[in-house]
């Protein structure tokens, strides 16, 4: 590979004025392309980016831009849960620009890390499962499916699942 064709790839702190628009944005155009989802998902994730934006406690709560050559392509949050030890792993987005440069899993690796630095026992999601690229990343981090349940959100029929990472375990560092 010439060192043209190398990518400069960054992971950094959501932060920048933009930031928290390009979530919201990157997230319903890229769910409308590749699932059909409607504009409920946005909706939803623009909720997310909003409580966070006004409510997140930098100490406990953080937010992971991924970029390509200086063009976001990617974005993770890990954010509270609803007891003092749990931390909820938010809205996981690499767009098709870049895809195939484990993104990914740099994402969910910062989330993590920060998670055990922040003092969190355990790490939670919800997705759903239709994204298996995503659950091949949180499976090879060592989460594991606690419940599925079938619903009708974002003009699909779905199949909801809650994820959890016991990070009191050793669980795995996420070498998948």
């Amino acid at each position: 590979m010439s060192q043209q064709d190398q990518k400069h790839v960054v992971i950094r702190h959501a932060d920048r004025p933009g930031d928290l628009g390009w979530v919201v944005m990157a997230h319903g155009q890229v769910y409308d392309q590749q699932f059909g989802w409607d504009t409920d998902f946005e909706v939803l994730v623009a909720k997310i980016v909003a409580d966070y934006g006004t409510e997140h406690d930098p100490a406990r709560e953080a937010g992971w831009i991924a970029e390509v050559d200086g063009r976001r392509v990617g974005c993770v949050f890990l954010v509270a849960g609803d007891q003092p030890h749990v931390a909820r792993l938010r809205i996981l987005l690499v767009t098709p620009e870049g895809r195939g440069l484990r993104l990914g899993t740099r994402l969910v690796e910062e989330c993590v890390a920060f998670a055990r630095v922040a003092d969190y026992e355990q790490v939670t999601l919800w997705t759903n499962d239709v994204l298996t690229a995503a659950r091949r990343i949180y499976q090879s981090f060592g989460f594991t499916l606690a419940d599925e349940e079938r619903h009708h959100s974002f003009g699909h029929d779905l199949v909801g699942q809650n994820w959890t990472l016991d990070l009191r375990t050793g669980a795995a560092d996420g070498d998948g």
